[in-house]
């Protein structure tokens, strides 16, 4: 008589497309040496969990990037119509204008977004993305391509499509919508270059400690380097102040680089929201707008077009980003042949101008 087996249905439930597995808390338990009731206590109750024995569990969760699923005692099965996404700051227009894009796109499948962000933190990225993956999103959209070893464990052990944006990196986790802040630098350079001037600078953030914006640091490396190219010097370039970039900091940031360099003839600001608190410093100081000081900036943001006078910006067409991802994400959770591949799509870049920067002579 045949007989029939019932599969183990925890093996079951984890088993991916492809046929691996993903980490489970069976495990966990194997590699830390510990029961399956030590690792449940360990991830909802930890101060009843030795300290040796804690931080054994808590490397091999590490190690296997292990996410309990909070889900799977509701879900009869892997769908569950939502998208995770990822930002670094919810203040910023143009995070918005990609989290309205992606809606846009998404919506004609009937998926919802999942939003966190992390101050540009990589730390508190890590925590929220275990806590995004923990409710089963069917495909991940994260900001940037720098993530910690940990974070990037737990991205490839959740087998679902990881799409990052806003960069180009050479060697994305899976696929990528973005443009490339290198040349974003570059070209704001050539730019001012091209207008005549020598004593060039530009304000972007800090990068020491755990808080950096390291797209806005790819910028500042690109402006540098075009600098170089031209036999420029590269003393006017300021990284001053901790993300997220603010007027405040474009303010700040200018006065800086006054007091230690008067004689800057242009500059450009690593966002529209730092150059326009640069714009603002220079009103205060009674320095010409270009005249005096031309200023320019990344992002095309609203404020930037409304003030006097309008601010010179290297544009990037956000929303577009967001419902290029979207149609990534649709694509490849229908399925379809050519989303077997890497996605790697370029939105490009231009400079839009306006009366901030001088004419060349």
């Amino acid at each position: 008589m045949a007989r029939t087996v019932q599969p183990d249905m925890e093996k079951a439930e984890n088993r991916t497309s492809q046929g691996k597995q993903r980490p489970t808390i069976r495990d966990v338990s194997r590699l830390a040496g510990v029961s399956r009731m030590t690792v449940s206590r360990v991830l909802s109750d930890p101060d009843l969990v030795l300290p040796a024995t804690r931080e054994r569990v808590s490397k091999a969760i590490a190690d296997l990037g292990y996410v309990p699923d909070r889900a799977a005692g509701s879900l009869a099965s892997r769908r569950t119509g939502f998208v995770a996404l990822m930002l670094p700051t919810l203040t910023n227009a143009n995070f918005a204008a990609v989290a309205h894009g992606l809606t846009e796109a998404l919506r004609e499948d009937d998926y919802h977004l999942l939003i966190a962000y992390t101050d540009y933190d990589l730390v508190e990225e890590e925590r929220q993305l275990r806590n995004l993956l923990a409710r089963r999103p069917e495909a991940i959209v994260l900001t940037g391509t720098i993530h910690r070893r940990t974070a990037s464990r737990m991205l490839l052990a959740a087998d679902i499509p990881i799409i990052e944006i806003a960069d180009l990196p050479s060697r994305p986790i899976e696929h990528v919508v973005g443009f490339s802040n290198y040349n974003v630098g570059r070209t704001a350079a050539r730019y001012l270059i091209n207008r005549g001037f020598s004593r060039i600078g530009a304000l972007g953030g800090a990068t020491d400690g755990d808080v950096i914006d390291h797209r806005g640091e790819e910028r500042m490396r690109g402006f540098e380097d075009e600098l170089r190219i031209a036999g420029l010097s590269t003393h006017h370039v300021l990284r001053h102040g901790k993300p997220p970039i603010s007027y405040d900091h474009g303010a700040q940031s200018l006065a800086v680089l006054l007091d230690r360099d008067p004689d800057v003839e242009a500059i450009f600001a690593v966002s529209d929201l730092s150059a326009v608190g640069a714009v603002m410093e220079c009103q205060r100081r009674g320095i010409a707008v270009p005249d005096d000081l031309s200023i320019m900036g990344f992002g095309d943001f609203e404020i930037g077009r409304e003030i006097n006078p309008p601010l010179t910006s290297i544009h990037v067409d956000f929303r577009a980003l967001g419902q290029r991802a979207g149609q990534a994400v649709r694509d490849l959770l229908s399925g379809k042949e050519t989303a077997r591949r890497p996605i790697a799509v370029d939105v490009g870049l231009s400079v839009t101008e306006r009366a901030s920067v001088k004419a060349a002579p």
